[in-house]
């Protein structure tokens, strides 16, 4: 019905006439239009229209490089009043970026940030594929930033729920932005995203199915206030791995026993100093900010913050295709306590002939690691590159290969993957 009556407000002479000078996001506070030569990272480098930190280390160095698609750029942010999102000096967040390549393929590809990053954070990963196949692209700040995203907002939970309300409102902002340049609504939208982002598209496919007609879950984050989750299997590998390191076998059990992967403790250093603590904290401020210590016990804790995580909780009750795929050496998100569990939650909501799920072995949760452990990784961009043409082909009435475990294959395995 929104969309419907918003589309009425353009006018025959407006769509003929789309151009650089009159697109425009429907909502938006502010917007920078650009014509551009190349709308791929390739070009958006150069030109200062991407920000290579947003997707520094998401993928290896040898992922697939795109380039010479041409057309618009619109950079623009929803009325909002948190401040965290400095780029282009605004200072401003729920900021976006829409690309319009002038050969469409009639489709439109939205996808939230991974992490607490900002709207350029899927540009290499997911926009420069879809970009050249012709789908307009899509990509929101999630409507605050940083590790101290938890800020924002009024209430436990808040802002992680803002992260959900603001991938609905880019979708139907994107969709009339399309229908301006175009002439007419695309004929195909499709949610994608890693890590946080894929938790944006479960839950936008279990809440909002309307609006897309299929997604790709990347390792997406899991929330359920009975857990799995964040502050299930974070806070153990936390608590023992100092112990660990100096030598306790109980100490390692108990961290495999959290769900970390056995023959993943090569990972467990870089993780223990980058990931889990920060994970840990930035949420628990978010869902918790009154516990006062460090050694975090979510069984125990008031049950106001398990109706906080039960507010953006997932139920598996997807309404549209969606294919997810998790790497089994995830050292921060394990794959036992995340996308496996996701997969029975589908199954009991009866939804199991929705989903495809592919269990990509030795993936970790990012691609840049494989570049450190060739011989122990493999990375995960290829197999959402095939993944994406597998949901294209589904769509298409072509049944995409049965959910399996996809064994570490021999060849290039930064350019290439097979789901079967």
């Amino acid at each position: 019905m929104v969309l419907a009556m918003m589309l009425a407000l353009i006018t025959p002479a407006e769509a003929a006439a789309s151009g650089c000078a009159n697109v425009r996001v429907p909502g938006a506070a502010k917007q920078q239009l650009s014509c551009l030569d190349d709308l791929t990272t390739t070009g958006t480098l150069a030109t200062g229209h991407t920000v290579q930190a947003d997707w520094a280390g998401l993928t290896s160095s040898g992922f697939p490089v795109t380039d010479g698609v041409p057309g618009i750029q619109i950079d623009g942010c929803f009325p909002d009043t948190s401040t965290a999102n400095t780029t282009h000096g605004w200072n401003h967040d729920a900021q976006f970026v829409l690309r319009l390549p002038d050969r469409w393929n009639g489709g439109l590809v939205v996808a939230g940030s991974p992490g607490v990053r900002r709207q350029y954070a899927n540009d290499r990963a997911i926009g420069d594929q879809v970009l050249a196949e012709g789908y307009a692209f899509a990509a929101t700040d999630k409507g605050n930033t940083g590790a101290g995203f938890h800020t924002d907002g009024r209430r436990p939970g808040d802002a992680l729920a803002e992260w959900n309300s603001r991938v609905t409102q880019l979708t139907i902002a994107a969709k009339i932005a399309v229908a301006h340049r175009y002439g007419r609504l695309p004929s195909r939208t499709l949610a994608a995203g890693m890590s946080n982002g894929g938790y944006l598209v479960r839950w936008q496919l279990e809440n909002r199915p309307w609006l897309y007609d299929g997604g790709i879950d990347w390792e997406g984050t899991l929330w359920r206030e009975d857990g799995p989750n964040l502050f299930t299997f974070l806070p153990p590998a936390i608590r023992e791995y100092p112990a660990y390191v100096a030598g306790s076998a109980q100490a390692h059990q108990r961290i495999l026993d959290a769900g970390f992967a056995p023959g993943s403790e090569f990972l467990w250093p870089y993780h223990n100093n980058v990931y889990w603590g920060l994970t840990q904290r930035i949420h628990q401020a978010e869902f918790d900010p009154a516990f006062p210590g460090t050694d975090y016990d979510y069984a125990t804790r008031p049950r106001a913050v398990h109706r906080a995580v039960e507010r953006i909780s997932l139920t598996g009750r997807i309404g549209k295709p969606l294919i997810t795929l998790h790497g089994t050496l995830d050292t921060l998100l394990p794959i036992s306590h995340d996308s496996d569990v996701y997969q029975r939650m589908i199954a009991e909501r009866g939804r199991a002939g929705l989903q495809r799920y592919y269990r990509i072995v030795d993936g970790n949760h990012v691609d840049g690691l494989y570049d450190v452990h060739p011989d122990e990784l493999r990375p995960i961009g290829p197999c959402f590159r095939t993944a994406f043409t597998a949901l294209e082909g589904w769509l298409d009435g072509v049944s995409p290969p049965v959910s399996a475990t996809i064994p570490r294959a021999n060849g290039d395995l930064a350019t290439t993957c097979a789901l079967s």
